[in-house]
């Protein structure tokens, strides 16, 4: 089967626009120091063979201070890995990317089977947008017996991140297979759709994961862009206040309502469901689909 497509430089602004917005809609956030995903659990305290490595999650001062804690502890052990799995999510979570790869790299050149630590190594490349080294490393870790959602869903973002969103949806998918309803799969979906401009699909599936249990803070700030970008700001600044203070919810509003007007993305939301108008320069070649 043969389908035209038509494009309009206008579309295709608004997909630009569009993928923008929602890379950086945590940046706007006071929640911004804390908004990578966590890939290890347990709690900081002294580390030992048989200790989970710790998540991180702290943000300002806070976070500071664990990051000196941590830097002082692998200056002392910086070949333990559950040292070094802690201290990287604390760099990941302060956005020190180059840091955070660093320490990894030193040590999965020590252990290269580690796939933990091979998992974070890949996790912090794609942190600091290095998406083929990220996706050589990860697949390098992902092992077809022990499938990992956790890396799957990774190189789903780096997918949604490089504009290929139909197989980011494949890699989100898969990993949903391996764990039915985590709500960080459904939240990374769920902007993979709104990213292809599905947003009613895209809100559904953010309001799945913002019901779990264990849904957390970025998973509710993304469903609040969501229902921002399709004009239902005072549901989505309520949502806003579930989380921050009612002075930080009207402020992102009002600075994703800003990031909407002067990008025309708005305007052009409207009309997604429109067909475009077949024009000589906004034609382009038809595809097999």
């Amino acid at each position: 089967m043969r389908q035209a497509i038509f494009l309009s430089s206008a579309c295709e602004r608004t997909a630009l626009s569009l993928r923008r917005l929602l890379l950086v809609s945590v940046a706007i956030t006071p929640l911004a120091a804390c908004s990578k995903i966590n890939d290890v659990t347990g709690s900081i305290g002294q580390s030992n063979a048989r200790q989970a490595p710790a998540t991180v999650t702290a943000s300002g001062p806070e976070l500071q201070r664990q990051l000196t804690e941590l830097g002082q502890r692998y200056e002392r052990r910086p070949a333990d890995r559950n040292t070094v799995l802690t201290y990287s999510s604390a760099l990941r979570a302060a956005q020190r990317h180059d840091q955070a790869i660093a320490v990894l790299q030193k040590a999965v050149l020590a252990k290269p089977q580690d796939r933990e630590l091979l998992t974070a190594y890949g996790k912090a490349l794609a942190d600091a947008r290095r998406f083929p080294e990220a996706l050589k490393v990860l697949e390098s870790a992902h092992r077809p017996e022990r499938p990992d959602w956790t890396i799957l869903s990774t190189q789903g973002s780096i997918a949604d991140q490089s504009g290929n969103h139909a197989l980011a949806r494949q890699y989100y998918e898969e990993a949903l297979k391996l764990a039915p309803g985590e709500p960080r799969i459904l939240s990374n979906l769920g902007l993979s759709l709104a990213l292809n401009k599905q947003l009613p699909e895209a809100e559904r599936t953010l309001r799945q994961a913002a019901a779990h249990p264990r849904a957390d803070l970025r998973i509710r700030q993304n469903l609040s862009l969501v229902l921002a970008l399709q004009g239902k700001f005072d549901e989505a600044e309520a949502i806003q206040r579930q989380v921050l203070g009612p002075e930080d919810a009207k402020a992102n509003i009002a600075s994703i309502r800003a990031m909407i007007a002067q990008s025309n993305t708005w305007r052009d939301i409207q009309n997604l469901d429109r067909p475009a108008p077949a024009s000589p320069r906004g034609a382009r070649a038809a595809r097999r689909s």
